[in-house]
Order: structure tokens, then C-alpha cells, then sequence
């Protein structure tokens, strides 16, 4: 199966679609006032505000077709399959998109929470269903993202271990780890210890035995791993990780493993977040909102962000614990994003949820078993990691945008050769796997020529991805200052 994309470009074949404000001649102005409502009101300095804005006015065909333009040019989860390992891009049901809108979902932040008992009834339920979901005693809603959770967590961490007067300055991680936790632990205060995995892909014991110590504040772990393996000694680990005095932290990225068949909090986990976008079915990444709540066990609950939700009385209300690391987030999260996450626990109940998990492991294996690429670690939950061989994964990867899938992540983690991370998900079909599985295979094929200088259906082509990541252009008003 090939794939074409839509390619819109201006007169000299380049790449394009214009601005709004460049396909309408009419304008609107939004919002009046003079300079005196700055001076009195605003805290932002005056060079930064301004007293009237005008906005382009176009037409209902104007604007339905500039957006839908500029999704032909993208891909994402509605185009096709996206096994992105690790990432977790699942499908968002629009169902919880129909929820999040409902107007009385629409309150401002600042309400007295005596007026907004629905909505912290909600959160309050949704703190309940993930602490029960994850093994924990209390759950936090706070940190807008995956990452954010992580933070949050290893500060709890860090304050636990300061009100015991015990100065630990080491975090442990393995290898295979995600990025991320490398620049959590750095980001609040540590310095990483990094863990070797031993020949089956796991966490080596006598390694973490000797990574262990009086100066170890936590361990962070996703289990399954990276690999998509189970850590088969997790108990023991925790007893290693506790006998030091450390705590162990859990990264939910690969929670959606373990739906409805086991518990962080039941392994030894003192310390977790919730990837809410990769278990929970809430839109991912794209710069735009996100959550990444935060459980505990009962002996660090007092170190939660403030305000946390609690029932008082007939009704719910607000509180500081005792000795709260303080706000990581503004209000109490990114409130829409967490009701399309309790909108889908809630449809989907117990026994969804753990179908979800089990569905999740079958494809990805099998996909694995469809495809003749090396996989050199099993048996594995819900992805796997497969080498390109003699292929360079990152070339392989943007050929197979041209079968019309997304590809896998690549080169990570680097215990593989030329790695090929993948993960299904439990919402593709196994006509959806099958075509997949034929992509892989397409590709397995192809001439080295052809994988260079793919992709070549696509809207953008080869483009320079350290240069992207390094110096973003952020406003069109940067671009204009290069040009």
C-alpha cells in the first residue's frame, strides 16, 4: 500500500499555506481600552501590551478549508496507524472531546470552590480511580504533563528525605530509562547513577546492588521496561532499593501494560505519575495541554502539591498538606484534559481497562511475529524493540511514512543496534496491524538509495531535525526576521 499526502505550495513549488491573515482582507478589532487601563491594571510592562488587536475576519469556507489543509499536511492517529514505542499515541475517542465541552464544564479558575462542587467531585473521583488504578494512597492532579509528573515526584522525593534530616544527593537509573529521567533527577539537584542491564534486558541486581548506597534517594523504573519486559525481580528490587533508605519511583509510561492485571503501588512503588495521554486516551504532546497526575503512598502524602481535593462535610473543598513542595501548576491542572481522562475510566470501568491492557499486549505481539526483523529480547508486553540490521533505523523509519504509517521511535534504547521501538496500541485492528506489518516489510527490501532519500510522498521531506530542535522558529515573525 503507498501513500500520498497532500502537498499544498505556492507558485514556485514550495511548501505552503498562508496565514489567515494573509488569505482575508477584512479585519475585526478585538478588545478596546487606553493606555491608562495598562498603567493601572496590568502587570506586564507597557511595551508588551497593547490597546486594540486586529484579527482576520474570514469566511466559514475560508476557515474550514485552511485547517483542513493544513491537516492533510500532517499526520497523526485518525490517518493511520502510529506505533511510536514508548510514546504511546493511542486514539482519542471524541466522545471525551463532546464531555470536555459541555458548558458547565467551562468554569473560570478563580471560583470560590463552594460554587464549583461538580467540578472538585470530579477531580476527587478521578484521584480515587487512579490511586485505586496504580496501588497508591493519594494522588495528586497538579503537573501538566508526563514530564512535569516526573519532577514532581522526585521533588516529593527530595523533600521526604529533608524533613528526616537525611542529605541524599544520587538517583538511580538504568540505561534504558527515558530521557527525561536523566534530566529530572539532574533538574532536582541529583547526581544520576547509571544502571547497566544484564543479558536479558533487565535490571542487573549486582549492578544495582553496587549502585546502592547512603547517598541513594530513589530509583526510578518503568516496569515493563523499555524492552517491553517485565522486570521479573521487581520485589526484590524494591527490598534492595528500601534496605538502602532510597525510595522507589515509578514511570507510568508504560502503565497501559498493566491495566487491570497489576499494580505499581502492590510492587514496592512509593513514588509514581500518570501518563494520563499514553493510559488514559487524552490528546499527547503537540505543545499543547497535557497532565501527568502524581500517586503516593500514605507517608508522603503530606509533601503533595497544594491546593489537593478532600471531602469535607457533605461536599468537597481545598487544602495545603502539612508540608507541600507548593504549586507545580497553575489552579488544579489542566481541568479539561483530566475530564476527558475520568470520562474514559469512567466508560470504559474495570473491565475495559484491563481488556485495553490485555488487547495492547496481543498486537504488539502480534505485529512482532509478522514482521522478519531481529527482536533480540522476550517475551515481551505491550512493544518490542526490533533492529534494522544493516538498515539505518532513521532512514528506514521515514520510508515508511510513504506505506502510509507512522513510524516507530529509532535508535533508542541503544542496547538494541539500530533500534526500532514499537507499540501498537489496543485500538489498531488486525487489518491495521496486517498493513503495518506489510510496511516493515516493504521496507526490510528496499536499497539503501531509496531509504536515503525518503520520504518522498510525503508534504515536508528530509528536513534537519537537530537544527529544528536547536533553533526553533517559533512565530512567524522569526521567519520573516531571517529572511
Amino acid at each position: 500500500m503507498k501513500y500520498d499526502q497532500a502537498r499544498w505550495t505556492d507558485d514556485s513549488g514550495e511548501l505552503y499555506e498562508p496565514l489567515l491573515s494573509e488569505k482575508s482582507n477584512e479585519r475585526v478589532e478585538a478588545g478596546s481600552g487606553n493606555g491608562d487601563e495598562n498603567a493601572s491594571g496590568s502587570p506586564l510592562p507597557d511595551d508588551l501590551t497593547r490597546d486594540s488587536l486586529e484579527l482576520p475576519a474570514p469566511s466559514e469556507p475560508e476557515l474550514a478549508r485552511h485547517y483542513t489543509r493544513l491537516s492533510q499536511m500532517n499526520y497523526g492517529v485518525e490517518s493511520g496507524p502510529f506505533p511510536l514505542g514508548s510514546c504511546t499515541m493511542k486514539y482519542n475517542p471524541k466522545f471525551t472531546e463532546d464531555i470536555a465541552a459541555h458548558p458547565a464544564g467551562l468554569v473560570h479558575p478563580g471560583r470560590d470552590p463552594e460554587t464549583v462542587q461538580g467540578n472538585l467531585e470530579l477531580l476527587y473521583g478521578l484521584q480515587e480511580q487512579l490511586a485505586t488504578i496504580g496501588g497508591m494512597d493519594a494522588v495528586t492532579l497538579q503537573p501538566p504533563a508526563g514530564a512535569a509528573g516526573e519532577f514532581t515526584g522526585i521533588l516529593i522525593a527530595r523533600a521526604y528525605h529533608e524533613s528526616r534530616d537525611d542529605d541524599r544527593s544520587e538517583v538511580v537509573i538504568p540505561e534504558s530509562a527515558h530521557g527525561t529521567n536523566f534530566a529530572t533527577a539532574a533538574m532536582a539537584g541529583y547526581d544520576v547513577v547509571s544502571l547497566p542491564s544484564d543479558e536479558d534486558g533487565r535490571v542487573d541486581l549486582e549492578a544495582l546492588e553496587a549502585a546502592l548506597s547512603e547517598e541513594t534517594a530513589a530509583l526510578m523504573l518503568t516496569n515493563p521496561n523499555t524492552l517491553g519486559l517485565f522486570e521479573r525481580d521487581i520485589e526484590e528490587i524494591a527490598e534492595m532499593v528500601h534496605d538502602s533508605g532510597g525510595l522507589l519511583y515509578y514511570d507510568g509510561a508504560n502503565l497501559n501494560a498493566l491495566l487491570g492485571q497489576a499494580r505499581p503501588g502492590d510492587m514496592g512503588f512509593d513514588v509514581m505519575h500518570y501518563n494520563v495521554h499514553k493510559t488514559f486516551a487524552t490528546p499527547h504532546g503537540g505543545g499543547g495541554p497535557g497532565a501527568g497526575p502524581v500517586g503516593v503512598v500514605e507517608e508522603l502524602a503530606e509533601f503533595l502539591p497544594r491546593p489537593h481535593v478532600r471531602r469535607a462535610g457533605g461536599g468537597y473543598e481545598l487544602y495545603d498538606p502539612e508540608q507541600s513542595i507548593g504549586k507545580v501548576h497553575g489552579d488544579l491542572g489542566n481541568w479539561l484534559v483530566l475530564v476527558k481522562a475520568y470520562a474514559y475510566i469512567a466508560r470504559l470501568g474495570d473491565e475495559g481497562l484491563a481488556d485495553a491492557s490485555a488487547k495492547a499486549v496481543l498486537n504488539a505481539n502480534y505485529l512482532a511475529s509478522r514482521i522478519d526483523y531481529e527482536i533480540p529480547f522476550g517475551p515481551f508486553h505491550h512493544e518490542f524493540v526490533a533492529s534494522a540490521g544493516e538498515q539505518d533505523a532513521a532512514d528506514a523509519a521515514k520510508r515508511m511514512l510513504d506505506h502510509g504509517v507512522h513510524p516507530p521511535t529509532t535508535k533508542w534504547p541503544e542496547i538494541v543496534d539500530e533500534a526500532l521501538m514499537t507499540e501498537p496500541t489496543e485500538g489498531e485492528s488486525r487489518r491495521s496491524l496486517d498493513h503495518l506489518a506489510a510496511a516493515f516489510e516493504a521496507v526490510r527490501e528496499e536499497d539503501t538509495e531509496t531509504l536515503e532519500t525518503a520520504p518522498e510522498r510525503t508534504a515536508a521531506r528530509r528536513i534537519d531535525q537537530a537544527d529544528a530542535a536547536r533553533n526553533p522558529r517559533l512565530s512567524w515573525q522569526s521567519l520573516d526576521d531571517e529572511e
